[in-house]
């Protein structure tokens, strides 16, 4: 495909007007003011579009699109053990996989290309990411309340499947993690053994991390450490390691995330609608450490369109710090954006240069909001709404456009989702 005179962001999130960019083999082969000789097959209008990177969705449980609506107004741990634990015991991969697959269709619809998942039933959501051509750092959900040690948990069993069949599935669009779902979720011995497994398999983890205060206070009393501190002790952070929320930090736990080259994956929809609180995300841009952008589950969101916590992201440090100065549009674009891919180690992605992975999306200008475009990248964090979106690009292959699902069946995706919603419901 070629994108013909259409305006981008570039690397530095500044506007390029009237460009053409040629997609070949699922990369980008060509950026240039002018119309390139070779032919790139479909010649895409691009008059009154904006191309952008694609969005990554850094930290989500998509089959929880099952629960939209059905666990409101409650502090996050009778959330979880009064609604969505008793739920979820109910689930199986039938239900899993038409909810994810309408997970992915909405992050496809609102320009997103790839995602961090944490959850169960792995073969409903592996088939779901694979079918629909989204991309996907999936982990298995790992859980223990007792004195089990790793390999007697399901999560083992499934952890080796991961990391064998699955593993870089879909040409390289499926990548396994490991997880750990949380400090208080766990025990240290097998926090300890699914670290030392994350070292040996040379793979990435996914961590719930200081999500609240109650989490981060009732740690340092358990063991006389913070939560970073502890997943540190543990060598956790011995990989790359994608630690969600971390609301909370404070002291070393700063250094500690920057000295390991940690991601943070701030959700700040659910952290406010949890009433979780706000993350100190200017101290950790001023430390250097790696900040990408996620929804969280359709649970406590609701819904998982990046770009309202694109502007979240962009505004409530602004009023809760009091300063207007902070989180730049180029900061928050990045986080979105090649942040996200990073975190995912997806090094060849969450850019707009040649030789890049075609991860891309396509925005209108067209519309109220987005007039006048005195600067695009404000319009894009301040204004842009998901609907705005008309065309997602994973690996080169257009999977939404105008309105439309190429690989998903979205009536019966919808259909079978409620169906399988008011089948649990009726059970509880």
């Amino acid at each position: 495909m070629l994108f013909c005179n259409i305006d981008l962001l570039d690397e530095g999130f500044a506007l390029r007007r009237g460009q053409y960019v040629g997609v070949r083999d699922g990369r980008i082969a060509y950026i240039g003011d002018a119309a390139p000789a070779e032919d790139f097959g479909e010649r895409y209008d691009g008059r009154h579009r904006l191309l952008l990177p694609g969005f990554f969705n850094v930290h989500s449980h998509a089959p929880m699109t099952l629960l939209r609506g059905y666990a409101e107004n409650l502090p996050l741990q009778r959330w979880l053990n009064e609604r969505v634990f008793p739920f979820e015991d109910k689930l199986g991969d039938g239900s899993v996989y038409w909810a994810t697959q309408l997970a992915i269709a909405e992050m496809l619809a609102s320009g997103t290309v790839s995602f961090t998942d944490m959850y169960f039933f792995l073969d409903g959501m592996t088939r779901a990411v694979l079918e629909s051509g989204i991309k996907c750092n999936l982990s298995r959900g790992l859980t223990v309340f007792d004195d089990s040690g790793y390999s007697q948990l399901a999560a083992y069993q499934d952890n080796l499947r991961l990391l064998g069949e699955w593993q870089g599935a879909g040409d390289g669009r499926l990548v396994g993690d490991l997880c750990i779902h949380g400090e208080y979720t766990s025990s240290p011995k097998v926090v300890g053994a699914v670290a030392a497994q994350a070292k040996e398999a040379g793979v990435r983890m996914h961590i719930h991390l200081s999500e609240t205060k109650d989490e981060h206070e009732a740690c340092k009393q358990r063991h006389g450490m913070t939560p970073a501190a502890y997943m540190q002790a543990h060598g956790v952070f011995d990989v790359p390691t994608t630690a969600a929320h971390c609301v909370w930090l404070e002291g070393e736990d700063f250094d500690i995330l920057r000295d390991h080259g940690v991601t943070v994956a701030c959700c700040p929809a659910s952290n406010l609608k949890l009433a979780s609180g706000y993350a100190n995300i200017p101290r950790m841009l001023e430390k250097g450490i790696n900040v990408a952008l996620g929804t969280d589950g359709a649970a406590s969101n609701n819904n998982l369109n990046i770009l309202q916590d694109l502007y979240l992201f962009g505004v409530v440090y602004k009023g809760y710090y009091h300063d207007s100065t902070l989180i730049t549009p180029a900061q928050a674009l990045h986080a979105a954006t090649r942040a996200g891919a990073l975190s995912q180690g997806r090094e060849d992605s969450g850019l707009i240069r040649v030789g890049c992975k075609a991860d891309l999306c396509v925005l209108d200008t067209d519309t109220p909001q987005f007039t006048p475009m005195t600067d695009a990248a404000c319009n894009v964090v301040y204004a842009a709404q998901g609907a705005d979106i008309r065309l997602t690009m994973v690996d080169g292959k257009v999977l939404y456009r105008d309105g439309q699902y190429l690989t998903i069946d979205i009536e019966r995706v919808k259909a079978e989702t409620q169906r399988h919603t008011d089948a649990i419901i009726a059970q509880l």
